[in-house]
């Protein structure tokens, strides 16, 4: 039987996060990935946006994760070389009865430490001519990112002090004994023994997590999933910095978000759905112009391009209040040896550093 000292699953942005954190601190680290490479789902499938951390509850898990990784994050693209630019957003009311909805929005943010400026119309629509809004929010904390190349440095900083990816391994069962876990990977051979395993599955975490014998099922939280679809637009984008209306049940709307070469894309809208599937439907374009053209009127006809789809891990039921991330170690569900990460949607990509630390604090 091979023994290591920690396995992670998953190698998304969060798990490779995780790994290296790990490996950093001199442990011997396996990476299980059920994929044929690194970064495939959630983490290859979102906005590719540095949040500033305005709108989660105060003292939540996402509140603190996302501002500490926030600047952990800009000093760690900074120092490795990671493509990203800290462009600012606009949060925008389109109608004066969402004004209040905005200074909820400062009261929030403030809350949690992060300052943003109100602009009038004036202001905003000097910054970017092409928007229509009646006032709005200006974060200049807020970025985008290469989430490809930020997961490559990941991966690469975890290799280089011993740690292993190992790709197509998908976890298929999981003992608990007195001093190991044992990871049975495709249904194939004996088990891997490890002292330490942290489950970072994603969207299928609360799946790895019922594979585990003898786990307390009280402490695996639900699945859902909100499938959020992008529109690319046609040419450069217009505008120079992201634009988001105020929040709606679910998600944060359909906002303008921008990649590294200037282009724009609209998403995600929220969509729930039974199970992953990634499937753009072209005809739920026409809901995408009139949420759109509620902040930018002028946008043209036939100009949007479908692009992709991604998942949100939810562990909140569609009607109820969004759910706090979950890490659970043995403090929580007394099994040794045992961490779960549930619920990792965004701000994951912006958390990662800061979840990781947390982590590596309960092992």
């Amino acid at each position: 039987m091979d023994s290591t000292d920690a396995v992670v699953i998953g190698a998304g942005v969060v798990g490779l996060a995780v790994a290296r954190a790990l490996a950093v601190q001199g442990r011997e680290v396996l990476i299980l990935e059920g994929a044929d490479a690194f970064g495939t789902g959630t983490s290859s499938r979102n906005s590719e946006v540095i949040h500033a951390g305005i709108y989660y509850p105060r003292n939540s898990l996402k509140a603190r994760f996302c501002v500490a990784g926030r600047d952990q994050l800009y000093a760690f693209c900074q120092d490795h070389g990671v493509s990203h630019r800290r462009c600012g957003k606009l949060i925008v009311a389109t109608s004066a009865g969402q004004l209040p909805e905005l200074e909820k929005i400062r009261a929030a943010a403030r809350a949690n430490g992060v300052e943003l400026d109100f602009w009038s119309a004036e202001q905003a629509c000097a910054a970017e001519p092409l928007l229509r809004c009646v006032g709005a929010l200006h974060s200049p904390f807020t970025g985008i990112i290469d989430s490809h190349s930020y997961m490559l440095a990941l991966l690469g900083q975890a290799e280089n002090r011993g740690a292993m990816l190992v790709c197509e391994s998908r976890v298929t069962g999981i003992r608990i004994e007195p001093g190991a876990v044992l990871v049975s990977v495709n249904d194939e051979g004996p088990a891997l023994s490890a002292r330490t395993v942290i489950n970072c599955a994603g969207i299928y975490a609360p799946q790895v997590a019922s594979l585990m014998e003898g786990f307390p099922k009280q402490h695996i939280p639900t699945a859902y999933f909100a499938k959020g679809n992008y529109f690319t637009l046609a040419g450069r984008s217009p505008f120079e910095r992201l634009v988001y209306p105020v929040p709606e049940p679910g998600g944060l709307g359909v906002h303008l978000t921008l990649d590294l070469a200037g282009r724009a894309r609209f998403g995600p809208d929220v969509q729930w759905v039974e199970a992953p599937e990634y499937t753009v439907d072209p005809r739920r374009a026409d809901r995408f112009y009139a949420a759109i053209r509620a902040y930018w009127p002028g946008l043209p006809d036939e100009s949007l391009q479908p692009a992709y789809a991604g998942i949100r891990p939810k562990i909140s039921a569609p009607a109820a209040p969004a759910a706090d991330f979950r890490i659970d170690g043995p403090e929580v569900h007394g099994v040794p040896g045992i961490v779960n990460l549930f619920g990792i949607e965004s701000p994951g990509l912006t958390a990662s550093l800061a979840i990781a630390e947390h982590v590596v604090r309960l092992i």
